[in-house]
This record gives C-alpha cells, structure tokens and sequence, in this order.
C-alpha cells in the first residue's frame, strides 16, 4: 500500500504553499487533516484533524462552526495522500505545512501541530490493529473448511 503509490510532491507542495484551506485524506484513516491558513488579528491559522463529511456542504458547515469569524472559503483543496501517515515527515510535507504556518506569523501553533500529528499516528495504529484482528472490519471470502 504504502509503497505502490506515487506522489506529485511537487504538486502537493504547490497547494500547501498556496491554498487558503486545505483537507489531506488518507488511507490509513477516516479522518481529515483541515488546514484553514486563514488568519487575523484574533485568529491564527487552524490545524485539525475532523471528521470525514458527507458533503462538500458538510464541510463548509464544519468550517462555518469552528471559524465564525471567517468567510466561507470559496474553494476547499484536497490532497489525497496515499501513504501512511508518518510520511508526511519521510516526503517533507509536514515541514511544509509547519514553514507555512510560520510565515503566517505564527510559530506557537508549531506546538498543537505536534499534537495533532500525534493524534493522527495514534489513529492509525488503532485502524491497523483493527484490520489485523477483525474488529470493525468484514471478510471479503471465507475459506470452506
């Protein structure tokens, strides 16, 4: 899994680099890493793992709910990554998106980053285990005995 897929690094830094908000959806995981870099005098940047949504609209209303302060974004990137999560350090998009939010001017937010990367390890691990024990999970075929 990890290994067969490819990757347009140049293509996902590009997005990093430029998109006003940004939702990376992995294979490993349900959730969403939301990176809204959006800011203003009372708000920094937002860096969070959500809940998959149903809909574009669902999202917008997640986003809606957590920056009141904030406009709805008129366009929400995704950057399907295909790897595990650890990855993200291994191919230098972390760095990226931690450089990003620094130059925002916002540097402490280096420290929830880490939380939630984490966080987001930490559900792997249990979304591994499960598919090895089963747990959650339905057999494709079962072997006649």
């Amino acid at each position: 899994m990890d290994m067969d897929s490819p990757l347009d690094l140049r293509a996902v830094f590009e997005v990093i680099d430029s998109a006003e908000v940004i939702t990376f959806r992995f294979v490993t995981i349900p959730h969403r890493l939301l990176f809204d870099a959006r800011h203003n005098e009372m708000e920094g940047p937002l860096l969070r793992l959500v809940p998959r949504a149903a809909s574009r609209e669902e999202r917008l209303k997640t986003i809606k709910q957590m920056r009141p302060r904030f406009r709805l974004p008129e366009k929400i990137s995704s950057v399907w990554w295909p790897k595990h999560v650890h990855s993200l350090v291994d191919f230098g998009a972390w760095d990226r998106i931690l450089r990003r939010i620094g130059s925002l001017g916002y540097p402490q937010i280096a420290d929830r980053a880490a939380d939630v990367f984490r966080e987001m390890e930490f559900k792997e691990r249990v979304e591994v285990y499960n598919a090895i024990t089963g747990a959650g999970y339905h057999d494709l075929w079962v072997r006649a005995c």
